[in-house]
C-alpha cells in the first residue's frame, strides 16, 4: 500500500478518535453538571496559568539542549536557539499530523544548521527511548506513593465486572496476573525469536532494537550527567505545570503532589492515545480526579482547562517560533550568500565519536 496513503488513513484515524472521544466524553456530562463546570470555570485564576506556560516552555527549552547533547557525538554543535525553535515548531506541527513535528524538526536543523536530516533519525529514537523509560518511573512512583489507593480502586473495578463476587480473591487474582505477565513474557519471547522472517514480526522487532539502540547510545556521550539532568528536568516541569495549573481552580486547589503525580501519569498516556491528547486528555484526567474524591463536573473542568492551555501554548508559542526562525538566521544566511559562511556548528574532526549503532538508523 502507498506509504502516503497509509499515513493519511493513520491521521484520519487518531484524528477521528480524538473527535469520537470529545463527543463521547461531552455527551456523557450529565445537565446539572454544566452550570458547575461553567461557574468554576468563571471563578479560574487565570493569572496561574502564565507560570504553567513558563514551566512547559522551560521543558522545551531544557528538551532542546538535551537533543543539541545528543547531536554532540555525531559531530554536530547546532545554536541552542534553532534547536529550541525546531522543537516549539516540532510540537505544533504534531497538533495537525501525528509524528510531523519529528519531521519537521530534522528538517529545521538540515536546512539552519547543515546538520544532515538522516544523521538526526537516531537521536529522535534516543529521545523518544527516554521519554519512554522517565514515564515509566512516573508510573511506578504513582503505583509506589499510593499503592493502597490504585489497590481499592482496581479492587472496585473487578467487583463491578465480577457482580461484587470479587471479595476474598485478592491472592487468587494475584497470582492470576502474575501468571498473565509469565505467558506474555513467553509469547513475546517465542514470536520475536521463531517468527522473526514474517514483515510485520521482524518490523516490531526493528523498532524494539532501535529503542535499545537509543537507550545504550548515552555511553557514547560526552554530558552524560547533562543529559540526565534535563531527562529529569523536562518531567519535573510536566508536573510542575500540572500542580500550578491544580491551584487555577477553586476545587482543586487543595490538592497535594500525589493526584498532580497521578494526572501527570494518565495525560501523558492520552497524549499518546490521540494527537495532542484531544478528547482523551480531559476525559483521563476526569477519571483520575474522581479516585481522589473530586466531583465530575470539577474534573471535567480541570482536564478541560489543563488540555486548554496545553493546546494554545503549542500553538501560539509554534508559530511565534516559525516566525524568529525566520529573523534569527536572516543575517547568517545574508552571511552565508556573501561567502562568510563559518562552520561553527561543526566539532572539529577527532574530539567526538559516532553514537554508536544509532547514529546510522
Amino acid at each position: 500500500m502507498n506509504k502516503k496513503l497509509v499515513s493519511l488513513l493513520q491521521y484520519l484515524f487518531f484524528i477521528g478518535l480524538g473527535l469520537f472521544l470529545v463527543w463521547w466524553s461531552i455527551r456523557g456530562i450529565k445537565p446539572e453538571e454544566w452550570p458547575l463546570i461553567k461557574n468554576s470555570l468563571r471563578k479560574a485564576n487565570y493569572w496561574l496559568l502564565i507560570p504553567v506556560v513558563i514551566a512547559l516552555l522551560a521543558s522545551h527549552l531544557s528538551r532542546a539542549v538535551r537533543w543539541k547533547i545528543l547531536m554532540e557525538p555525531l559531530g554536530y554543535k547546532p545554536r541552542v536557539s534553532n534547536t529550541y525553535f525546531a522543537v516549539l515548531i516540532g510540537y505544533m506541527a504534531n497538533l495537525a499530523v501525528p509524528r510531523l513535528g519529528e519531521v519537521l524538526k530534522c528538517t529545521i536543523l538540515a536546512r539552519y544548521e547543515k546538520v544532515p536530516a538522516d544523521k538526526l533519525v537516531g537521536t529522535i529514537v534516543a529521545e523518544r527511548a527516554f521519554d519512554m523509560i522517565c514515564l515509566l518511573i512516573i508510573m511506578v512512583l504513582t503505583i509506589v506513593t499510593q499503592a493502597d489507593l490504585i489497590t481499592d480502586f482496581l479492587y472496585s473495578k473487578l467487583n463491578e465486572y465480577f457482580g461484587g463476587k470479587a471479595k476474598g480473591f485478592s491472592t487468587g487474582i494475584l497470582v492470576i496476573v502474575g501468571l498473565i505477565f509469565l505467558l506474555m513474557a513467553a509469547g513475546t519471547w517465542f514470536v520475536f525469536k521463531k517468527l522473526s522472517h514474517i514483515s510485520f514480526v521482524a518490523k516490531i522487532k526493528r523498532v524494539l532494537l532501535g529503542i535499545w539502540q537509543g537507550l545504550t547510545s548515552v555511553r557514547h556521550l560526552k554530558n552524560k550527567g547533562w543529559f540526565l539532568f534535563h531527562s529529569a528536568f523536562i518531567w519535573a516541569m510536566y508536573f510542575a505545570s500540572v500542580q500550578i495549573g491544580m491551584f487555577a481552580l477553586q476545587e482543586t486547589s487543595g490538592f497535594g503532589p500525589l493526584p498532580s503525580l497521578t494526572v501527570l501519569f494518565t495525560g501523558s498516556i492520552a497524549m499518546i492515545i490521540t494527537p495532542s491528547g484531544i478528547g482523551a486528555y480531559p476525559k483521563l484526567v476526569l477519571e483520575t480526579m474522581q479516585l481522589y474524591g473530586l466531583n465530575a463536573a470539577y474534573g471535567w473542568a480541570f482536564g478541560w482547562l489543563l488540555w486548554t492551555v496545553q493546546f494554545f501554548q503549542m500553538l501560539i508559542c509554534g508559530l511565534i517560533a516559525l516566525a524568529l526562525l525566520a529573523v534569527f538566521n536572516k543575517q547568517k544566511d545574508s552571511n552565508a550568500k556573501s561567502g562568510h559562511h563559518t562552520n561553527e556548528n561543526i566539532i572539529p574532526a577527532g574530539t567526538a565519536t559516532p553514537a554508536g549503532p544509532v547514529a546510522d538508523q
